[in-house]
């Protein structure tokens, strides 16, 4: 789904409140390798700075990799970064407050790319009602929104990992290089059609 132009709002309607509360939880498929630092943990125990720690363990990682790629860049390459939404670019798990502060070690990563001419997309299982409210959040936390993909009702009944791997399809045809793809689930990263991958912490499927 592509960006269409829209007049901003200081407030989301209650039923886009309450669809967004009820985000459903995507299952990471057994074999997803832990995060840095993730292994034995589990969403009982990681408190917000535990797993802050282990999302800039792997953003420690991608940003070296970016920013040799990013220089590294073809002529005419249009280079694009695709990243997860929930418990990846926003703070899903940690707090429920509208806008959702962002990730921050994912936001840095994001400013360093976006400030360099890469465009950033986003593919999320969110259904489409939350399209405009996660459109706004994202833009509100300081992430620059080349295209955001939620899921329409013929892909509500997609395996989560096709439906995104078919997005990064189709961005690819859209005469993108995806440089990296970011998430913090599997069913994200599966797929291929990604140059590199990042794996966040979902402290085996405890994270949305």
């Amino acid at each position: 789904m592509t960006r269409r132009p829209w007049a901003r709002r200081s407030s989301v309607t209650a039923v886009a409140l309450a669809a967004l509360a009820a985000v459903a939880v995507q299952a990471a498929p057994a074999q997803a390798a832990p995060a840095p630092a993730a292994a034995g943990i589990t969403a009982a125990k990681v408190d917000h700075a535990t797993w802050q720690k282990d999302c800039q363990a792997v953003m420690d990682q991608a940003l070296p990799y970016l920013k040799q790629r990013i220089a590294a860049a073809r002529p005419g390459e249009k280079q694009a970064i695709v990243f997860d939404i929930d418990n990846t670019t926003l703070e899903t798990d940690f707090g429920f407050s509208y806008p959702q502060p962002a990730n921050r070690p994912v936001l840095d990563v994001a400013r360093y790319a976006q400030e360099r001419g890469v465009s950033l997309f986003f593919v999320t299982a969110r259904p489409g009602v939350l399209y405009w409210p996660t459109e706004y959040n994202l833009e509100h936390d300081g992430y620059e929104v080349a295209g955001l993909h939620v899921r329409g009702l013929t892909d509500l009944f997609k395996d989560v990992a096709a439906y995104k791997t078919a997005q990064r399809v189709g961005i690819e045809n859209d005469g993108y290089t995806i440089i990296a793809n970011i998430g913090n689930n599997t069913t994200d990263l599966s797929g291929g059609h990604a140059e590199k991958t990042f794996k966040l912490p979902d402290y085996d499927g405890q994270l949305s």
